[in-house]
């Protein structure tokens, strides 16, 4: 994981395109909304979408409303016009003409008013993070990628289907002050000051249970890392992993969204 935070070339320009400007719709708005309409079709391009289930949520900025999937659209037909905007309970704070899962937030409202720096949170049910949230042993340091995240990966039990306000608590408790979480039997979260926090702690998070499930599957003794090399690894990611990623690694990923598909800034 390299440090390198910012480049002079235009190559490394901050996104493809200006935000869209829209009547009634603050530019800080649309630009989060821009992100994670991004967000939800990159999630689709891997493979990691989970039909209509779900969701990758925002705070609008400046505000305790957020943004969230219309439930019943595929995360490929996602736009940042037909996000829905949203209280701490789920409920539509403006028309839309698309409903959303309340019960779908709980998680996700319980860290986002719990944190501060819990602006973007992140929740999916990819079949190798499923795998990996049911092995007792959890995430193992056996991979670089792996590695990286090191002292920051929290566990929170299965207590069935997340409809209860009540799980809020617990949740909150057991994430304490980490980035990434092994949600036990059920899948993967991450939360982040951004958008592009957050998915490039899901990225990393998703490769590394990739990963192991398929060293796991090779049937052969795995290869330890020696003694103190994870907690070096995880050190110097957290040193670049957020830099990088604002700076290169989420603008390249815009630019590939504008290439293969720009509808999601409609």
């Amino acid at each position: 994981m390299s440090s390198l935070a910012t480049h002079d070339s235009p190559a490394f320009s901050s996104s493809a395109a200006k935000p869209v400007t829209r009547p009634g719709i603050s530019p800080e708005e649309q630009a989060v909304r821009e992100d994670l309409a991004a967000a939800y079709r990159l999630v689709a391009l891997h493979g990691w979408d989970d039909l209509i289930f779900t969701h990758l949520s925002v705070r609008v900025p400046g505000t305790n409303h957020f943004l969230i999937n219309p439930y019943g659209l595929l995360f490929e037909e996602i736009t940042a016009s037909s996000l829905v905007k949203i209280d701490v309970d789920g409920n539509a704070v403006e028309e839309s003409p698309y409903g959303v899962n309340p019960a779908g937030f709980v998680i996700h409202s319980a860290l986002h008013m719990a944190r501060e720096d819990a602006h973007c949170v992140m929740h999916l049910h990819t079949v190798q993070g499923q795998a990996v949230a049911a092995q007792q042993h959890g995430l193992l340091p056996i991979t670089q990628t792996a590695m990286e995240l090191t002292g920051d990966v929290a566990y929170h039990d299965f207590e069935g289907i997340a409809t209860d306000p009540a799980e809020r608590e617990r949740l909150v408790a057991d994430m304490g002050d980490k980035h990434t979480m092994i949600l036990r039997n059920h899948g993967t979260l991450t939360v982040g000051e951004t958008v592009s926090d957050a998915w490039m702690r899901l990225y990393v998070l998703e490769r590394a249970c990739e990963a192991q499930i398929a060293a796991l599957a090779g049937g052969t003794p795995l290869n330890p890392a020696p003694e103190g090399t994870a907690e070096k690894t995880a050190a110097i990611a957290n040193a670049g992993l957020t830099a990088v990623g604002r700076a290169l690694a989420w603008p390249a990923l815009r630019r590939k969204l504008d290439r293969v598909d720009p509808s999601y800034r409609d």
